[in-house]
């Protein structure tokens, strides 16, 4: 399972090219794993109806798992490690703390070391 944070979402409904050719298929195949707070990050930034039923469309239809307190942990964790200091928010500590459950984090930090360019 993949996660994409909210930048590879842009990146991948933008039709990016550097993205687009290597994230196109991971949603038809429900390769991604649909995390609530990145959709509705993405929705807080929909300009139209058309880009909010396309975000919605992706949100019905990709797979979702439900982390017990995964919003506390991961406060819990941002500031047991002073995270915030560094530029590491909410969002971005709950996508590192699904890291620890058997899924794959994709980010703009991570793409050279899975060898995507």
């Amino acid at each position: 399972m993949i996660i994409f944070d909210t930048s590879i979402w842009i990146e991948h409904l933008r039709n990016n090219p550097t993205f687009f050719p290597k994230t196109s298929k991971l949603p038809e195949s429900r390769e991604i794993l649909a995390v609530e707070c990145v959709f509705g990050e993405l929705l807080q930034g929909i300009k139209n109806k058309t880009e909010r039923e396309i975000i919605i469309n992706f949100w019905t239809c990709l797979p979702k798992e439900h982390y017990e307190n995964i919003i506390i942990q991961a406060g819990e964790y941002c500031a047991e490690n002073k995270l915030l200091d560094h530029g590491v928010g909410l969002i971005d500590a709950i996508i590192f703390k699904l890291g620890f459950y058997p899924v794959f984090i994709f980010r703009h930090a991570r793409v050279p070391d899975t060898g995507i360019t």
